[in-house]
């Protein structure tokens, strides 16, 4: 368990689990207002650390730089929502117990004063006698607020992929053909053929043939390269708008009170 003296010591400190995993990171430790021991601590959670959880200080312990807890991250996170306020009443206290599987009734450390609170360390819950009073450090008190820390994180969103196949499609072209076709021609006899017509014999029988030629078309396929593809990525930027809520402290002075800056 975490001493008196380390206690000035663990507030911003990350806490972790049995398992290793980081919780969050210390926000502020509840003491006892009657003994003045350490009891519970509150831990920052939650994606901005903007969540504060109570996390019983029985069992915790200081270990270098950070602070380790009997209790995994998800058991803290559900936790009882409790304000972290800087006083932890009976009830509240009550309902942590519960949820942490702790025995209220056997707790050496628990007066059995149903009255019993605990304050923030560095508050006492009896102050000086004035009502609402806070620490007795000085005559001013601080006023705090949250403030939204946003950023960005990198993660996955999706992948793609290069991957080339094949598809078959027709190709429909025109191309001109030439082919010989047999024309049947006569012309009448004269002195200029009559030697050529009288030449063979007066009456027979003949046969002349002529080879008829014709294109056809011829198809060849190759092969050529036609272009490079590869796959790049590029960033775009885009605006996203994240709401949460903060709380703040107000002061209002009663009486008759002017005010100064």
């Amino acid at each position: 368990m975490i001493d008196q003296q380390e206690l000035g010591s663990v507030a911003g400190r990350d806490v972790y689990g049995p398992d290793g995993e980081k919780i969050g990171s210390v926000a502020q430790v509840y003491q006892d207002d009657q003994t003045g021991q350490p009891a519970w601590l509150t831990v920052h959670t939650g994606l901005f650390g903007m969540n504060e959880s109570f996390v019983p200080l029985r069992e915790a312990t200081v270990s270098g730089d950070r602070v380790e807890v009997p209790y995994d991250k998800a058991t803290v996170k559900d936790a009882p929502n409790v304000t972290a306020d800087g006083h932890l009443e009976p009830e509240e206290e009550r309902r942590l117990y519960e949820h942490y599987d702790l025995d209220w009734a056997t707790d050496p450390d628990m007066s059995r004063d149903t009255d019993r609170a605990f304050d923030m360390a560095g508050h006492d819950s009896a102050s000086d006698g004035r009502e609402g009073a806070g620490p007795n450090t000085d005559d001013a008190m601080t006023r705090s607020e949250e403030q939204v820390r946003v950023g960005t994180q990198t993660q996955e969103s999706g992948r793609a992929r290069l991957r080339k196949y094949v598809v078959t499609e027709h190709v429909t072209e025109t191309v001109p053909v030439r082919k010989e076709k047999a024309v049947l021609e006569t012309e009448p006899v004269t002195s200029d053929n009559y030697d050529a017509a009288t030449s063979g014999p007066e009456i027979s029988e003949e046969e002349h043939e002529v080879t008829l030629h014709e294109e056809r078309p011829v198809v060849e396929k190759t092969t050529q390269p036609v272009e490079r593809v590869r796959l790049t990525t590029e960033e775009q930027t885009d605006q996203e708008t994240v709401s949460e809520e903060v709380r703040k402290e107000q002061v209002e002075a009663e009486g008759d009170v002017s005010t100064r800056r």
